[in-house]
């Protein structure tokens, strides 16, 4: 097995977690983030939790990951989203 070699074995519902501050307009910037990667991805299927303090709030969103590309760009995108605080 090469070191490129993924271990994920695409296509795949995979998860990820998106946390940021509990702001207005976060999880709308978020999906529209998810839908550039994964044009089929239903916010019905976003999961919300927000921290103790109602500080944060993390997104779950599982994608149709259909490529190592693909899930890179996505979390790249996340990442550099101003309101996006950690990618998991």
């Amino acid at each position: 097995m090469e070191l490129e070699d993924s271990l994920i074995e695409y296509p795949c519902d995979f998860p990820i977690k998106v946390m940021g501050l509990s702001q207005q307009g976060f999880t709308q910037a978020v999906m529209e983030v998810v839908v550039r990667h994964d044009p089929d991805f239903s916010a019905a299927s976003m999961q919300m939790r927000s921290s103790s303090a109602a500080r944060y709030v993390s997104l779950t969103c599982t994608v149709r990951a259909v490529s190592r590309e693909q899930l890179d760009a996505l979390y790249q995108e996340l990442c550099d989203h101003p309101m996006v605080v950690m990618v998991l």
